[in-house]
């Protein structure tokens, strides 16, 4: 793995390095970002998610080992609502849960920055803007957040993929952000990533039509997947962070170890991109949650280039 870049509070040290490890390898890992004190709310937030959910109610299974034809209106409907999903391994055979609420969740998704004041004020530090700040990226907004919970035990692999495929944008792609809210590690499923795998094509989309309440996975290119001997895993402690391209091919392994690995995603948008009308993920109904620096934002209108766009 290369060299993890450090932190202090937050702030990121050194914009150039960042800019160059992002372009050279399409992910850089940042280490002890943020501190135990900092991630225990989005933590009980979560918790308290889960006690409220009704999984009698509910039986929606995420897993992507079915070309994702698994995905359902209440899927498509979590893009501006905070839903949970079950482990696949969570139901038996006649679709009874098989452990306790709590260890069955696979993740909650994926409006919660949106909606849960916890999620939005951590959205919000000055962390996430100075990073997409290093590498140059425009008007940043964050389109979706996701709390994984791998569940020890039965939590679900999580096949090599790019997020280009599941959230389609023109101009500078989306960027991901993956935060450790426990300790990572290769016993209990860590991230795993491909150096360079970035400039690779995309190998599939995921596309739905109209008021369709499913998508279909369709394939774009035969480039082979990567392997446990091409990848690389990310090995971190709680509080670090994995900033990676939406062309990075990346996985995780189901967690069979009796830990969790409990994680944080964020996804950024360009709100200069076009953001593709085949995506699940539309957002019709909730405001642009803008990442950048408040001082970085200006409107490009006839009133001038030095408009600012309230918060």
């Amino acid at each position: 793995m290369m060299r993890a870049l450090r932190t202090d509070e937050g702030s990121l040290m050194d914009a150039r390095r960042i800019a160059e490890e992002y372009a050279r390898h399409g992910y850089v890992v940042f280490e002890d970002v943020f501190a135990p004190e900092t991630l225990a709310p989005l933590r009980a937030t979560a918790e308290r998610i889960v006690g409220d959910f009704d999984a009698e109610a509910n039986r929606s299974v995420f897993s992507t080992q079915h070309e994702d034809r698994d995905r359902d209106r209440y899927f498509i409907e979590s893009g501006q609502r905070v839903h949970c999903f079950l482990e696949e391994y969570a139901l038996d055979a006649s679709g009874t849960l098989n452990r306790d609420k709590a260890r069955a969740i696979n993740k909650i998704g994926h409006a919660l920055h949106d909606l849960e004041p916890d999620f939005s004020a951590f959205c919000r530090a000055p962390f996430f803007a100075d990073a997409l700040a290093a590498i140059d990226y425009p008007a940043p907004a964050l389109m979706q957040t996701m709390y994984i919970f791998k569940q020890p035990e039965i939590g679900g692999e999580v096949r090599w993929h790019q997020d280009g495929s599941y959230l389609i944008a023109d101009g500078p792609g989306v960027v991901g952000f993956w935060i450790a809210l426990e300790d990572s590690d290769r016993s209990n499923g860590c991230l795993w990533m491909q150096p360079g795998g970035h400039t690779s094509p995309l190998r599939e989309i995921f596309e739905v039509r109209g008021d369709s309440d499913t998508g279909t996975l369709r394939s774009l290119d035969d480039t082979p997947w990567p392997s446990k001997d091409t990848g690389v895993p990310l090995e971190v402690r709680a509080g670090s962070v994995v900033m990676f391209a939406d062309h990075m091919p990346h996985y995780s392994s189901q967690n069979t170890s009796a830990r969790s690995r409990h994680a944080l995603t964020l996804h950024v948008c360009s709100s200069e991109a076009n953001w593709s009308p085949l995506n699940w993920l539309q957002r019709p109904d909730l405001p642009e949650f803008r990442l950048d620096r408040i001082a970085d934002r200006r409107v490009p209108d006839e009133r001038g280039p030095d408009e600012r766009v309230p918060d």
